[in-house]
């Protein structure tokens, strides 16, 4: 079936917009999920435009593992062990006290049925961290607050959905049991985690025995689907079990991969997750249209009233969460508040302010079922769908657009931990590549001359690294570091311009200079360190 000249238009002018607005996004300084939603609500009122619906299980299944799967692989385990009390109150508590709020309101303020309204307190509870860390880590906030905030997104998404499934499962039946659903939560907890870390080792035990980087990364892309799918076949959190098992391969990777894997991987990760996100953002934004024709039966003001309470409910609930959360277990346990003393106002407050939705709460919306065990419609299922939208379009806009703002009224600097473990690791590298060299220097094969050269340069590498940490450095070493690398950038932009004149005087083939240009790239690269 070949697509009519207007199908082919409208996909290419929604391919030119979406394009344009990642393009704007940096120049306007503005988060590429905040833009790209509200360009595509834009696009979704243009004259012409097809109806555009999202089917769930594009996400659910299809989308989500792979994000999820990412964003946990590049989760330091060492830091979510760190902040577990701060990333479980936000994911677990937070979760449930969200849930039960909006369902108050709602019930409260629309008069929906409690069923549908812990329906909708579940499916707006859990955060998305991409609007959040992409400001955060751009202005420079102490990298703890950023872990709390992206582990919490991990862990969220997981018991959201578990409380989703139990809130849905009491409407369509007609019927809840309490002790039926601690045992169904436990067992989500404990087989997602369980299967996640049996598909983990499963993966491990595979790629250690492979030495093939496009074999190598297509398992990567696709281990989060491993996880996910076992897991949602034995009723178990398919979020927990991906998460579990990025946390886990992402620890072991260093052990299973080559330079060229790693290179290569972190390319596709990137421009992967940076597209599929992207793209879900404009859905989201699209789907409004639809959205508000199936609600014609109600005025606008009613609406934009029934938004105005669930969003305001989202964000004043966060705010007076995170700081009981923040001070009470310090102030009930003496031994806490001496390794872990009372935080600033400013960080709680930071974080309840980066408590942005996206397109998990979307998809959950659109997966709800049609109809109910007994043949009658899902209640009020295009209103919950409509007010989640809401929640997410002003979660994005007021507290995205605002965030910026916000952490520069709090004053909260980079605490550069980061940068500072960074430079310890280069010197602890550096160190150990001079005791190799010293250990090797009888070896026939080694030349003295080379061995003394290499010493050198390593002593040197030490040297400039270890300065960093002393406050009374004159910046002499770094400054005579930075006149190298200007100095070899130029002799290799030289080398490159020769490399394609000779490409264009017909001299080398195309594979040729690539793989030249490669190697030159990598060793522009290795300059910063």
């Amino acid at each position: 079936m070949s697509l009519s000249h207007e199908d082919l238009f409208v996909l290419f002018a929604l391919v030119s917009a979406v394009t344009a607005l990642l393009a704007l996004a940096p120049k306007l300084r503005v988060p590429y999920p905040i833009l790209m939603v509200i360009g595509g609500l834009a696009l979704g009122f243009v004259p012409g435009m097809p109806e555009i619906t999202l089917p769930p299980e594009v996400v659910l299944v299809g989308v989500l593992p792979p994000l999820l799967y990412s964003a946990a692989f590049f989760t330091s385990l060492r830091d979510l062990r760190a902040n577990a009390r701060a990333i479980g109150l936000l994911a677990i508590g937070l979760v449930g006290f969200t849930t039960v709020s909006v369902a108050v309101v709602v019930h409260e303020v629309t008069g929906l049925a409690w069923g549908p309204a812990f329906v909708l307190g579940a499916i707006v509870s859990p955060t998305d961290p991409i609007a959040a860390t992409s400001i955060a880590e751009r202005l420079g906030i102490p990298r703890r607050l950023v872990t709390i905030i992206e582990g919490e997104s991990l862990v969220n998404d997981g018991t959201a959905l578990v409380a989703y499934r139990f809130a849905v499962a009491a409407v369509v039946t007609g019927h809840f049991s309490v002790a039926e659903a601690a045992g169904s939560f436990i067992w989500s907890l404990v087989g997602g985690v369980g299967i996640g870390l049996a598909v983990g080792w499963v993966i491990r035990q595979i790629r250690r025995r492979l030495d093939n980087p496009p074999v190598e990364i297509t398992i990567a892309l696709m281990t989060g689907y491993f996880a996910y799918i076992p897991a949602e076949l034995a009723g178990a959190s398919a979020v927990l079990a991906v998460v579990t098992a990025g946390v886990y391969i992402g620890w072991h990777t260093p052990e299973l991969t080559t330079v060229q894997t790693r290179l290569q991987g972190d390319a596709v990760w990137e421009i992967l997750t940076f597209l599929l996100n992207a793209l879900l953002f404009v859905l989201i934004g699209l789907q409004l249209p639809a959205i508000l024709d199936s609600l014609s039966g109600r005025s606008v003001g009613t609406l934009i009233a029934y938004a105005a309470a669930v969003v305001a409910t989202v964000i004043v609930v966060r705010l007076l969460w995170v700081y009981p959360a923040a001070y009470i277990p310090r102030w009930l346990s003496p031994r806490l508040r001496e390794r872990d003393p009372y935080p600033p106002w400013q960080a709680p407050m930071l974080l309840g302010w980066a408590g942005m939705r996206g397109a998990v709460s979307l998809a959950a919306a659109l997966a709800l079922p049609l109809e109910t065990d007994a043949g009658t419609a899902f209640p009020a299922r295009d209103l919950i769908i409509f007010l989640t939208f809401a929640v997410i379009l002003g979660t994005l806009v007021l507290q995205g657009l605002s965030l910026p703002l916000v952490i520069r009224w709090l004053g909260l600097e980079d605490d550069r931990v980061v940068e500072h473990e960074e430079t310890k690791a280069r010197v602890h590298a550096a160190e150990a590549a001079l005791a190799r060299i010293e250990e090797l220097a009888g070896e026939d094969w080694v030349r003295d001359d080379t061995a003394e050269r290499l010493k050198g340069l390593y002593q040197f590498r030490r040297g400039r690294f270890a300065s960093r940490f002393h406050d009374d450095d004159d910046g002499e070493v770094e400054e005579r570091s930075q006149r190298y690398q200007q100095l070899m950038r130029e002799l290799l932009d030289a080398e490159r311009q020769a490399v394609v004149a000779l490409r264009g005087a017909g001299g080398i083939s195309d594979e040729a200079m690539r793989r030249v240009l490669r190697d030159l790239d990598l060793e522009e690269a290795r300059l910063d360190a």
